[in-house]
């Protein structure tokens, strides 16, 4: 039996375009959504994931749709034996 790989699978974000264009800093945005600065920057820079209850809570923070922010990138899908 064969099992998909998913590795190279990405959540795609535009909160660096939301802040911005929100006129917030990244210290504003954290506390309102109840994480760190340094959460808000790693996110901006694409190298982490947030949960998806910290998803919503910052699509309901900018009054949007959770995918107007967050999108799937599918990589390649490999099986593994």
């Amino acid at each position: 039996m064969s099992r998909k790989k998913f590795d190279d699978d990405q959540i795609i974000n535009k909160v660096y375009e939301y802040r911005v264009l929100s006129h917030l800093s990244q210290k504003e945005l954290a506390d309102a959504v109840g994480v760190s600065k340094q959460t808000i920057l790693v996110m901006e820079k694409g190298n982490y994931s947030p949960s998806l209850k910290l998803a919503f809570r910052i699509a309901n923070y900018f009054d949007v749709p959770i995918t107007d922010i967050f999108s799937y990138a599918k990589g390649d899908e490999t099986d593994e034996h």
